[in-house]
């Protein structure tokens, strides 16, 4: 598995990237054949609570899975994506 983070405007600190590979790495059990992972974190300014964003594209064979989500914090934006990437993994793999 290959991944790339990419954080637009701050830098992510190592404790965030380390709880952001751990999660997807969890998706790994569902699918072995993940291929890449690109993460993109940003904060939205016209947002006040709910700024944190966290965008996932995940490379599977012969499909892209995507899933974008906004929280309060980055933890929990990611783990709303990984939550929506775990069913579109089902869903790819019920029509493999």
């Amino acid at each position: 598995m290959n991944m790339k983070m990419q954080s637009v405007g701050f830098k992510a600190d190592s404790k965030l990237e380390a709880f952001i590979n751990q999660k997807l790495k969890k998706l790994e059990k569902l699918e072995n054949s993940i291929t890449t992972y690109n993460v993109i974190l940003n904060v939205d300014k016209a947002s006040n609570r709910e700024n944190k964003v966290v965008e996932v594209k995940m490379q599977v064979p012969g499909s892209e899975l995507f899933a974008k989500k906004q929280s309060k914090t980055f933890e929990e934006a990611t783990d709303l994506v990984a939550d929506a990437l775990r069913s579109q993994i089902l869903k790819y793999k019920e029509k493999r």
